[in-house]
Formats: structure tokens, sequence, C-alpha cells
């Protein structure tokens, strides 16, 4: 049972070869229907009359006969029929099942011998790899999982983007747009595609114009982090840094949107201590608005003095991450032990 990579797919379809039954599944769901869309567009280049061709059946609403039995239909007018089978759901209680195991028997049949003029694609929101009719699809089909991008690729992925649009951006305003975002390859691309719009008529990216434009998808756990940091939780707070790096976050982009906290943290502990009002240190923050008495109250809680010993220590990390003393990762679990000291 070979699962290919999106990349093992792309070269697939490259050269021409077009498999009668796909599974596609994973976290990357953008990617996913992408993958999806794209098998269907290269099976179909023939067809005169795609809209008779290309069927989706949702298993949400339909049963999985119906979308067999279209996909034994001849095609009208093509060489090939494209069926497409959309929210399939194993789960690993089988509470949230769309693919049922009563359906494993005409499944099974169909797979034994697909239809040769048709091209069934399964586009999986769930699959639990141990159940049996999971093994069954990923088996007999063209299985292919589609897994979160790194950083690098989102980065990467974003430039292309923004390439298509005729846009430029800062490599400082990239990492920021990447760190803001995270995985999320649907919301990157339409905040890239956003971005593109607000930089006319320069069409260059800055960092300030993301930072105004792009709201924080990854805010929450990274301030999350920083108030166990505060609060000398270590176990809670290696426990959220652990989640946030396996979730794919760059240790060293990680480590900037602390020090970000932090710093930010510490201007705002300096205003409050001058006398600056709570409006204006929320604006001057750019603190949205149903966030503003959390980081606010944070900033009281927090003693300015070690404030600017934590702002230390993390620069010094930084320059440690960066000469490779030792591992970014085992740096960043150091800097959190010393930070709960």
């Amino acid at each position: 049972m070979k699962i290919l990579s999106r990349e093992d797919l792309r070269n697939q379809l490259k050269s021409g070869e077009i498999a009668p039954v796909y599974l596609l599944f994973g976290e990357e769901t953008y990617l996913r229907d992408l993958a999806a869309k794209t098998i269907a567009d290269k099976a179909l280049t023939d067809s005169s009359l795609r809209e008779f061709n290309d069927t989706i059946f949702s298993l949400a609403d339909s049963k999985i006969e119906y979308a067999l039995a279209a996909a034994e239909q001849l095609p009208m007018i093509s060489s090939r029929r494209v069926v497409r089978i959309t929210e399939v759901v194993v789960s690993a209680t089988g509470k949230k099942d769309s693919l049922k195991e009563d359906d494993e028997a005409i499944l099974a049949r169909y797979l034994a011998r697909p239809s040769e003029s048709s091209v069934v694609i399964f586009v999986a929101d769930e699959i639990d790899k141990r159940r049996k009719i999971s093994k069954l699809l990923l088996e007999k089909t063209v299985a292919v999982e589609f897994t979160p991008l790194s950083e690098v690729e989102l980065a990467t992925w974003t430039k292309g983007k923004l390439k298509e649009q005729n846009a430029e951006i800062e490599d400082r305003a990239l990492r920021h747009l990447v760190g803001l975002v995270g995985s999320n390859l649907r919301k990157l691309t339409a905040e890239a595609e956003k971005l593109a719009v607000a930089a006319l008529p320069d069409s260059l990216i800055t960092f300030d114009l993301v930072e105004q434009l792009v709201p924080n998808s990854r805010e929450l756990s990274n301030f999350e982090l920083t108030d166990y940091l505060l609060a000398k939780n270590r176990p809670r707070a290696l426990q959220i840094l652990h989640k946030i790096l396996d979730d794919g976050a760059e240790p060293l982009m990680l480590l900037g949107l602390i020090a970000n906290n932090f710093h930010r943290l510490f201007l705002a502990k300096e205003l409050m201590r001058n006398g600056v009002e709570r409006n204006e240190v929320a604006r001057a923050m750019r603190l949205p608005y149903g966030k503003q008495e959390e980081f606010l109250a944070t900033a009281r809680r927090a003693d300015a003095e070690r404030l600017a010993q934590n702002l230390k220590r993390i620069a010094a990390t930084d320059l440690a991450i960066k000469t490779s003393q030792a591992t970014p990762r085992l740096q960043i679990e150091m800097l959190v032990c010393e930070l709960t000291q």
C-alpha cells in the first residue's frame, strides 16, 4: 500500500498518467481540492460537453451507489467521464462516517473492476487508516496524501501567487505574512491576493502593509505561550510550545513572534507607567478591540525589569540559533525553561 505525495501525483499527471480511481486526503485541503480539479481537467481535455461528463456527488446528501452507478455510465462525446465523490469521512469511532461499513461490498465490487472510461476521485475530509474500509480505498486506488506545507514551501507558494498578480514582497514582509497566517494555504492565498491589490500602484508589499491588513491567525497560541511564560508555568508553556512547533512553525520564526509579544508588553508597560491613557496604549500597540483587555491586563501584571531581562535572553537565543550552537528546537526549549524559572 503505497501512498503518494503531491509531488508524485504532479509527476504522474505531467507524464500523462491518469488512474481510474483516486483517493485524495490530508490536512492541506486547498491543494487537495486543487488536485481534484487538475485531475478532472486532464481527464476531460478532449471533452466538448464537459457539463455532462463531470459530475460531483457529496456523501453528505447522496449514497455511494449513486456515484458509482454514474461512473459505470459511458461518457457523452468524450473518451472519459469524471465522477468526484466529496465529503468522504471514515472516522476513528465511526460516528461521523459518510462512507459506512455497509457500503464496503458495493465499493469493493467497483474497485475490483473500475470502469475503463471513467475517472473516479474520492475527496476525503477524514480517513482513519486503521479502518477496514479505509484500507480498501488505500489499497485499490491511487492514494495521495496532502500534508501541510513547511514554512519554506509556504513562502515559495506565496511568492509564486504574488508573481501571478504582478506583485512583489519584501523578504521581511514575506516571513511576517507566513508567521501570521500559518499553514492554512487557503487563507494564505486569499491574504496574498488581498495584499497584491492593496499594494497598487507600486505593487510592492511591505512589512507595514502586512502588519496593517493581515490578522494574526497564530496570535492566540503565541500569546497564550507568552502568558504562561510570564506566569512561570513551565509545563503548560512547554505543552503550547511543542504544539506550535509540531504544527509546523519554524523555531526562528516562533522566536521572533515571542520577542514581538514581549517587546509590545514592555512598551505597553512603560506607556502605562508614564500615565498614558488606556485607549492610547491600545492604539499604539495596534490591538484589536476584542483583545485589548487581555493584553493590557497581562501588561499590568508583568514586571518591567523582568520583561527587559527576558528580551535580552530572547536575543541571546536568536544569536545562538543563527550561529548553530545547537538545534533550533532545543535552543527554544531551553529558553522556555529559563524564562519559567
